[in-house]
């Protein structure tokens, strides 16, 4: 009797550990490979690098903006005080660029994840495990080990600016009960190679008075405290359930004052909000000398013109997308023609408080991809990370024309010589 694909794949995935081949009941990794050539995967991350740069670079202007500038790029109010903060010689370790591949093999940026980026392990990890099924080089292969040395790298710079004696206290957090979020901060937990413990969110104990703090429940104190899955957005608005004390607060209280480090760093968040797409592209459209001519070029190359207000895109009668400064997993996300009709939207509205940013809509190719119900045509979007700086690991998202938490994993592969 004849295997089916959804047998084999739920089979092959079996063998790699710790991983979640299918997400909310429904499957997530294909057993299938995108083939591209090696020419598209240098393209990917020769754009990564140097759209990183414009961010980088964006950075020091934002922290000169008044209060005022950062809350009309769609900054919650409460994050404020905590945003300029440079704490580490790292603006962010682990950023993720969403790309679209153009027709004519373009790449176009989306968005920057760069506070909380999941994606990680798929790409880092599973793509290679997938290649070697098919026999496709993996153009991931050997990234672990720099994704593994930033990460120790930005955790004894963050030991660092403590100024304490000592061995540092190391946590990784994240919601115990989301499979996802759980098991990527335990596989960053394990490539970072140094002495720590995991400590679910709802665990975590802030103290104030002399003993200030973040604490572990056995009541260690906290040196350094990695969230890699908890975005700030929400953070500021945490509150403990029974007492309504609003802790997400405290924490960043406690960051100010130097009794605890967090990473990704406060640096990262400021490029997070979609708003800062916005001030990019005004700059260079208004020529401004803050960027370098070949900045320019490059905002040009890889950037789509993104704006506050759709009134451009109305009066040129050109289809752009309306998204919310800070979301997710395409929520909240809408494609408008320009006299106003919604072609397409997301039903969910998560983020519908959110400040939205009005993006020129460009199409996601389309490609045949396996699934266990058989061959279908999804949407491709491109995720392509930066470890400080440097190009990572790239792979696809492939399901509909707004790529949601439905989309599959598809990875990438490149044909051996």
């Amino acid at each position: 009797m004849a295997i089916s694909h959804r047998e084999k794949r739920n089979a092959f995935y079996k063998e790699i550990p710790d991983f979640w081949h299918d997400l909310f009941g429904m499957e997530y990794a294909l057993l299938d490979v995108k083939k591209e050539k090696r020419e598209v995967v240098t393209a990917i991350r020769d754009a990564s690098e140097k759209v990183y740069n414009v961010y980088r670079k964006t950075a020091d202007l934002l922290r000169e903006l008044s209060d005022e500038s950062l809350l009309e790029l769609g900054f919650p109010e409460e994050s404020l005080s905590y945003l300029r903060i440079k704490s580490i010689p790292q603006e962010c370790i682990v950023g993720r660029f969403d790309f679209v591949m153009g027709m004519d093999g373009g790449v176009k940026l989306l968005e920057f994840n760069s506070d909380t980026p999941t994606f990680i392990k798929e790409l880092f990890h599973v793509n290679g495990k997938v290649c070697e099924h098919f026999s496709y080089g993996d153009p991931n292969a050997d990234l672990e080990a720099q994704l593994g040395l930033e990460i120790r790298r930005a955790l004894l710079a963050s030991w660092r600016t403590l100024g304490r004696d000592g061995s540092p206290k190391i946590v990784f957090s994240s919601h115990s009960d989301h499979e996802e979020d759980h098991l990527t901060t335990r596989y960053l937990q394990s490539l970072a190679g140094v002495h720590s413990e995991f400590v679910s969110l709802d665990e975590l104990q802030i103290r104030s008075g002399r003993e200030a703090g973040v604490y572990t429940p056995s009541g260690e104190r906290i040196d350094v405290l990695y969230r890699p899955t908890y975005p700030i957005e929400h953070l500021v608005d945490d509150a403990d359930p029974d007492t309504g004390e609003r802790v997400g607060q405290e924490l960043m209280e406690l960051v100010l004052e130097g009794k605890v480090a967090v990473l990704n760093p406060p640096s990262a968040f400021l490029m997070q909000s979609k708003g800062v797409q916005a001030l990019i592209w005004g700059l260079h459209e208004s020529g401004s000398e803050f960027y370098s001519e070949e900045e320019h070029e490059w905002i040009s190359s890889f950037f789509l013109p993104t704006y506050l207000d759709p009134d451009v895109f109305e009066e040129t009668g050109t289809t752009y997308v309306q998204k919310p400064a800070f979301g997710r997993e395409g929520d909240t996300v809408k494609i408008i023609e320009a006299s106003g009709r919604v072609v397409l939207e997301d039903p969910k509205e998560t983020y519908k408080e959110s400040l939205p940013v009005y993006q020129q809509y460009i199409e996601l190719p389309r490609h045949g991809i396996r699934t266990d119900e058989g061959v279908v045509e999804a949407s491709l979007m491109a995720g392509s990370f930066v470890i400080n700086g440097v190009a990572g690991a790239v792979g696809y998202r492939a399901g509909n024309a707004i790529t949601d938490n439905e989309s599959y994993f598809l990875p990438i592969g490149v044909e051996e010589d």
